[in-house]
C-alpha cells in the first residue's frame, strides 16, 4: 500500500503524458465498417450489468487523475456482463498509469493480459490487485484457453488489453483477444487513448462475427484510424 501510494503522489505531481502535438489527420479508411456507431451516449458511466468493482476510493482517486491530467470519456461500454475490450493505440509507457487510472475512474472490474516479467517484485502484487494475468507469450494458446474457461465459468467476465502486445510500431494486431472474444461468443468493445483530443473513447462495440480472424480484426481496427497516440511515429 505504500509503494502504491508513493506511485500515485508522483504521478499526480507530473502534468502527465503531453498531448499538445497536432491532430492527426482523420482516415478515410473507417467508412463502411458497419460497427455498432449510434449517437454516443452523454454518460459515459458503466451500465448495471457490466462488471463492477465494488469500492468508491478509487474510483474517486482515479477520477481525480484523469481531471487533473485532463482528460475526460466519451461513449459508453456495452451494458452487458461479459466482453472483451481492446485498448488502442499503445505506443507510450504513459498508456498503462492512463490505463489504470481509466479503469479506476469507471470502476470497472476488468482482468488484462500483461508479460510474466511485469509480475515479479515489487509491483507484482499491484499487478494482481488491479485485475492483471501474467503470460508467458511461449504459450500464449495456453492463456486463450483459460480465459475463455474464465468467460465460461462466471457469471460477470471482462478481458481489457492491448491488440499491439507492444508500445513499439507494429504491421500486424495480435489475434489473442479476437479467438478470445469468438471463443467465449461476447462483443468487442473498442476502447481508443485519443491523445491529440485527451480523450478515452469508449465504444463502439461489435461481434466478431467473421470466421477469418485476419479479415475481422482488419474491420475492428478500421476503427482506431482517425485516433492519435502519444506517439504517432509508433503507429502503423
Amino acid at each position: 500500500m505504500r509503494q502504491m501510494n508513493a506511485m500515485i503522489t508522483s504521478l499526480a505531481s507530473r502534468e502527465g503524458p503531453d498531448a499538445s502535438r497536432e491532430p492527426a489527420a482523420a482516415s478515410q479508411g473507417t467508412n463502411g465498417i458497419h460497427l455498432t456507431t449510434d449517437s454516443p451516449p452523454s454518460d459515459w458511466r458503466l451500465g448495471p450489468r457490466a462488471p463492477q468493482t465494488r469500492g468508491r476510493l478509487l474510483r474517486r482517486v482515479g477520477l481525480w487523475m484523469m481531471t487533473r491530467w485532463g482528460w475526460r470519456f466519451e461513449g459508453q461500454m456495452p451494458n452487458t456482463p461479459q466482453f472483451v475490450a481492446i485498448v488502442a493505440p499503445h505506443t507510450s509507457n504513459w498508456d498503462f498509469p492512463l490505463g489504470i487510472f481509466a479503469k479506476w475512474a469507471l470502476g470497472f472490474d476488468a482482468h488484462w493480459w500483461g508479460k510474466d516479467t511485469l509480475f515479479l517484485p515489487p509491483l507484482g502484487w499491484f499487478m494482481r490487485a488491479n485485475g492483471g494475468i501474467p503470460v508467458d507469450r511461449k504459450n500464449s494458446a495456453r492463456v486463450v484457453a483459460a480465459t475463455i474457461e474464465g468467460f465460461r465459468s462466471h457469471e460477470k467476465f471482462a478481458l481489457a488489453l492491448a491488440p499491439e502486445g507492444t508500445r513499439k510500431k507494429v504491421t500486424n494486431w495480435r489475434s489473442g483477444f479476437w479467438h478470445v472474444a469468438k471463443g467465449a461468443n461476447v462483443p468487442i468493445c473498442c476502447v481508443a487513448f485519443d491523445y491529440s483530443r485527451k480523450v478515452v473513447r469508449l465504444g463502439p462495440s461489435t461481434m466478431p462475427v467473421e470466421d477469418d480472424p485476419v479479415e475481422g480484426i482488419a474491420r475492428v481496427r478500421a476503427y482506431f484510424a482517425d485516433v492519435q497516440g502519444y506517439n504517432p511515429s509508433q503507429q502503423a
